[in-house]
Parts: structure tokens; C-alpha cells; sequence
């Protein structure tokens, strides 16, 4: 029997500062209105930085520049999701219309989103919000956008070959 793969959902996320507020996004969900930072789901033969980028000008209208990765996150339930953290700049708006679900686009002071936690999409957000403040704080540097890598969507068959064939050398 094969045992069935675990394979959480991998989502992306951008939070961005200036001047002691973030933007956050107001977005209709199945449990109602909810606040999220930018994020969305990495999209197949998309890069990490391709996919926060896209999400938060679909989602906000702001062109958004990663800086760093703030952190990556596992949250486990129903479904398990794997969220990579950015942070970084953003230009003006564009006129253009934000995603499907998305009511606007706003910002709010850290102190703003805490006091309302039932209104935060998932725990997620105040973890994000916080961990940016008390990596500024301490003034800890963001983890180099060159720690990541895209191999591009080619690269897991090679690794997939590559293990297929190691099984079957220490199988003989």
C-alpha cells in the first residue's frame, strides 16, 4: 500500500510598513468579512517573489517590492497551509479593479488590527505583524531574498529521477 503524500498549501504573504501602519486587505470569506494581510496561494511554475508580488497587486492594487523574507510559517488543520512571509515596499495604487472577494484595501496602525482579532483571517496576521515589530526592534536583519531559489517547474522531475534512481542503487 502506498501511503498517501502530505502536501500543505503553500501560500505567500506581504507586509508592508510605512509609517506605523500596514496594509491589510478586507476580503469576503466563508466565515464573513475578514482582514489579511495581501497573501494568497503560490501558483504552479511560480516563483515564491513572482507570487507575493502578483498577489498584492491583485489583491491591494499596490506594486509590491520584496525586501526580505520575514519568516515562514506552518499552521495545521483541515488543511494545512505553509506561508512565506515578505517584506517590503509598495508604489501607489493602480486603478484597477482587486481580486474577486477583496472589499479594499486599507492601513492600520498594529495596535488597529490587535484590538480586533476577531476580525483577522487566521492568526497568521497578528504573528506576522508582530514578528516585524520585534525583529525592528531588535533590528535583525530580513532574511536575503537569496536564500531562496527557483529551479524553475523542470526541477522537481530531475529530483524525482535523481531519488528514483538512488532508491534503486541501494535496493541492488
Amino acid at each position: 500500500m502506498t501511503p498517501t503524500r502530505w502536501k500543505p498549501a503553500v501560500t505567500v504573504a506581504a507586509v508592508i510598513e510605512q509609517g506605523g501602519r500596514f496594509l491589510l486587505v478586507e476580503e469576503d470569506t466563508s466565515e464573513g468579512v475578514r482582514w489579511n494581510q495581501p497573501a494568497g496561494h503560490l501558483e504552479p511554475g511560480e516563483s515564491l517573489l513572482d507570487a507575493v508580488a502578483r498577489e498584492t497587486l491583485e489583491e491591494s492594487a499596490h506594486p509590491f517590492v520584496a525586501e526580505g523574507l520575514l519568516g515562514i510559517y506552518l499552521a495545521e488543520g483541515d488543511t494545512t497551509f505553509l506561508r512565506f512571509a515578505f517584506v517590503g515596499t509598495v508604489g501607489q495604487p493602480l486603478a484597477q479593479p482587486l481580486d474577486a472577494g477583496i472589499r479594499r484595501a486599507f492601513w492600520a496602525s498594529a495596535d488597529e488590527v490587535r484590538a480586533h482579532p476577531e476580525r483577522h483571517r487566521s492568526d497568521f496576521v497578528m504573528r506576522c505583524i508582530d514578528d516585524y515589530l520585534r525583529a525592528r526592534q531588535l533590528r535583525r536583519p530580513w532574511l536575503p531574498l537569496e536564500a531562496l531559489a527557483y529551479l524553475g517547474p523542470d526541477a522537481a522531475s530531475r529530483v524525482d529521477s535523481v531519488t528514483l534512481t538512488s532508491k534503486a542503487r541501494t535496493q541492488s
